[in-house]
């Protein structure tokens, strides 16, 4: 299991524990429970001078999933990692939603506004609600950690792919084409762009290589748009042969790679579009940024021979990354961002009509819709125990969300809070967890 974060009796940040000792902590009367996500322990007397090591929090930013680490670059060993998960999609369709509905209105004779939306003026670095949640997320986590950990540096991933060098090769020299990372940043841009599987056949988890469109003993370039994947068979089968004869036979699949190779990489143009945005606001923690690239981060990773997951690609962030990094039993925290709810006070129909009562309170008996909750109920209908996520209700009768059904009628006297609401729902990834 990944470290459990410890405070002291003020809250100052020492060094995580390992989890047996986190329980023997606890057992022994020494230590409560601060929180429960991510885990963490507060020392009930206070530690005179402690000795604590430097942790540095490496960050791997995706459009949909981040990768977190907090690595000791002495000793290599990676304390702690997660997966946060964005809802960047989900906001987009919402704002689509009430663009709709709002629009649909105008339209309507029952209610005239004039649209508004030419009048805005957006501030200086102003970004998309979608992408901004990105970025709020990611600052949020590190901050987070911060308070939590003895961090004294970040690592960020500012870059996932260098577009100029993608778009030509050639641009910086033969020192820069065949040094260590050569091949690396289009290798990997091609890996996102083309699913990880081969162009021609749709093989994954097979070798693959860089095939060219055009041939280049036909005047084809190394240009982007001229490059695509294919597995050995695939790549000897076609050889130097115009990709129109070789597929002569397949015209949809033709169709489908000549427009895929032109399209742009979505996710790529999210992560540029907020690099520099996510840069300034962690400079703004007070850490030092170390930056890299990710070509680099797949270099790390390969020469180390580490499986390909998000959090361990976050370990391998930036030249700071020691030469043998420790994920023994490391299992991460996947984090998934549900938001905070909606701010309509009534619920609308697909027209834009009001089809609902106003929304009730906020918090009923100290809780709140989303809490996770423990309920301990002695008898009755409802008799036995219930954990998770709790849905309010103003008469005081509470449905909780366990991982098996949804219990109804559970009177708020028997619940006990286990983590406020924050906006995020987790859960420990085994399945994404690091070799023994």
């Amino acid at each position: 299991m990944s470290h459990v974060f410890v405070l002291d009796a003020k809250k100052q940040p020492l060094d995580p524990v390992p989890p047996g000792r986190a329980r023997m902590l606890l057992t022994q009367g020494k230590a409560a429970v601060y929180r429960r996500y991510p885990f963490t322990l507060i020392l009930k007397e206070s530690v005179s001078s402690p000795r604590v090591q430097e942790l540095r929090v490496k960050i791997d930013p995706g459009s949909k999933t981040t990768g977190l680490a907090i690595v000791n670059d002495v000793s290599g060993k990676v304390v702690w990692a997660a997966e946060i998960t964005h809802r960047g999609d989900a906001i987009k369709q919402a704002l689509d939603r009430r663009r709709a509905a709002r629009r649909n209105r105008r339209q309507r004779k029952t209610r005239y506004r004039k649209p508004r939306f030419a009048n805005r003026r957006r501030r200086h670095g102003w970004l998309p609600p979608s992408l901004e949640s990105r970025v709020a997320t990611i600052t949020t986590w590190v901050r987070r950690l911060k308070k939590l950990a003895p961090v004294t540096a970040l690592s960020l991933e500012l870059v996932k792919f260098d577009f100029q060098q993608t778009e030509n090769p050639e641009i910086g020299g033969i020192e820069y084409q065949h040094g260590t990372l050569f091949g690396y940043e289009v290798k990997e841009y091609l890996l996102e762009k083309w699913n990880r599987s081969c162009s021609y056949c749709g093989a994954q988890h097979v070798p693959l290589e860089v095939e060219h469109l055009v041939a280049k003993a036909k005047g084809g370039t190394d240009r982007i748009a001229n490059l695509c994947l294919a597995c050995r068979p695939c790549n000897d089968a076609k050889g130097t042969r115009d990709i129109r004869e070789f597929l002569a036979e397949k015209p949809e699949l033709l169709e489908h790679i000549l427009a895929q190779a032109k399209a742009p990489l979505k996710d790529a143009a999210a992560v540029n579009a907020t690099r520099w945005a996510l840069y300034e606001r962690l400079q703004e923690c007070g850490l030092s940024v170390e930056c890299g690239s990710g070509g680099l981060t797949k270099f790390n990773r390969l020469t180390r021979n580490l499986p390909k997951e998000h959090w361990i690609d976050a370990a391998c962030v930036g030249k700071s990354t020691p030469p043998q990094l420790q994920l023994a039993k490391v299992v991460p925290l996947l984090i998934t961002a549900t938001g905070h709810g909606s701010r309509q006070k009534c619920n609308v129909n697909e027209c834009g009509i009001v089809c609902s009562k106003p929304k009730g309170p906020k918090k009923v008996k100290g809780f709140q819709t989303g809490d996770m909750v423990r309920a301990v109920v002695p008898s009755g209908k409802n008799q036995g125990v219930y954990a998770g996520r709790v849905l309010v209700r103003e008469s005081g009768s509470f449905d909780i969300r366990t991982k098996q059904a949804r219990a109804q009628g559970i009177s708020s006297r028997f619940c006990t809070l286990l983590h406020r609401c924050d906006g995020y729902s987790y859960r420990f990834g085994a399945g994404h967890s690091s070799p023994v």
